[in-house]
C-alpha cells in the first residue's frame, strides 16, 4: 500500500525535486496544496500497522480471515428514509424505519439487542479486533449488570433503546408505548448520560403509535435489520439470502443456555460471513 501510495505522488509531482508542499500551477490558476510524498508514507505505514494489530487479534481469537478495516466514515451522511412498504399513515412526519444504509461501500453494520447474556469476552475481543457495534437494550435485563453496559460505553459502543419490558407494542394503547419507549429513554440518560436517538422495536413490530411515541421523547430514527446472526449460522431477510452495502446486522446478548455457542462464537460466525464476501464492519453512528 505505502508503495502504491508514494508511486502516485511521484507521479503528480509531489515527490520530485526537494518534496515541495505545493505543486506549481499553471498562469492563472490557484496552487494546489498536495502533501509531501513521506506524508502519505507515514500514512500508509500506519494503517498497515493497524492491520497487522487486527491480524494477530484475529489469529489470537480464532477468526478464520482477518477483518477488512472499514473506510472512513462518510463526510456527508446518506439521506435515510423509510424501507417501502415499512410505512405508517403519517410516516413523512415520523422517525423512519429502515434496514439498510443508502451507501455504496462494502460496509455492513452489527447490533446487538436486549442484554441478557453479559459476557465479558465480548468486550475484550471486540476491543482487541477494533469492531465496531451498536447495542439496543431492555431495562428489564440491563439493570441485573448495568456496569457490565458501562464498561462497554467505555470502549466507544452508543447505548441505545429497545424498550424497560421487551413488550409487544402494538398490544399497547399509545400511553402504554410510551411508558415502554420513553421510560427507557429516561433509564439510559440516567444510567449513562445520553438520551439516546436510536430506537429498535422488540421483534420488530410496531404501529403509527410506537413511532409517535418514540417521537414524542427524542428518537430520531428506527433502525430494523437486514440479517441475523447467531453462534452456528446466519438468517436472511432478503430473497438472495446475501449480504448488500449497507446492511444492517442483527443478533443478542445470548450464550450457551440460548444458543449453540458463546458471544464469541457468535462473532467468529458473523465475521467469516462479512470478511469472506468482502465486506467491512463500519459504525453505525457514522453513517446516520
Amino acid at each position: 500500500m505505502a508503495a502504491a501510495i508514494t508511486a502516485a505522488a511521484i507521479a503528480s509531482g509531489c515527490a520530485s525535486g526537494g518534496e515541495p508542499d505545493a505543486v506549481e500551477p499553471a498562469h492563472g490558476q490557484q496552487p494546489l496544496q498536495a502533501p509531501p510524498a513521506r506524508a502519505l508514507d507515514s500514512y500508509a505505514r500506519k494503517l498497515g500497522a493497524a492491520q497487522a494489530v487486527r491480524a494477530a487479534a484475529a489469529k489470537r481469537w480464532g477468526l478464520a480471515k482477518t477483518p477488512l478495516a472499514a473506510p472512513p466514515a462518510p463526510a456527508a451522511k446518506p439521506h435515510i428514509t423509510t424501507r417501502k412498504g415499512f410505512e405508517v399513515k403519517g410516516q413523512a412526519h415520523l422517525p423512519p424505519v429502515f434496514t439498510t444504509i443508502p451507501t455504496k461501500e462494502k460496509v455492513v453494520f452489527l447490533t446487538i439487542d436486549d442484554g441478557a447474556e453479559k459476557d465479558p469476552a465480548l468486550l475484550k475481543m471486540m476491543s482487541d479486533l477494533k469492531l465496531p457495534y451498536t447495542a439496543f437494550l431492555s431495562d428489564y435485563l440491563v439493570k441485573e449488570d448495568y456496569a457490565y453496559f458501562k464498561k462497554m460505553q467505555s470502549r466507544g459502543v452508543t447505548l441505545n433503546n429497545h424498550t424497560l419490558n421487551h413488550r409487544y407494542l402494538p398490544g399497547l394503547s399509545y400511553e402504554g408505548q410510551r411508558r415502554e419507549i420513553c421510560g427507557m429513554q429516561d433509564t439510559i440518560q440516567k444510567r449513562y448520560g445520553k438520551r439516546p436517538e436510536l430506537f429498535r422495536p422488540p421483534y420488530g413490530n410496531y404501529n403509527q403509535d410506537t413511532l409517535r411515541a418514540a417521537r414524542s421523547c427524542g428518537v430520531k430514527a428506527v433502525p430494523l435489520w437486514a440479517s441475523e446472526a447467531f453462534a452456528d449460522h446466519m438468517e436472511w431477510r432478503e430473497w438472495d439470502r446475501d449480504l448488500h452495502p449497507g446492511d444492517i446486522i442483527l443478533t443478542h446478548f445470548r450464550g450457551r443456555e440460548d444458543w449453540k455457542g458463546t458471544m464469541p462464537d457468535m462473532v467468529r460466525r458473523v465475521m467469516k460471513t462479512v470478511t469472506d464476501k468482502g465486506y467491512a464492519v463500519a459504525r453505525l453512528e457514522d453513517y446516520l
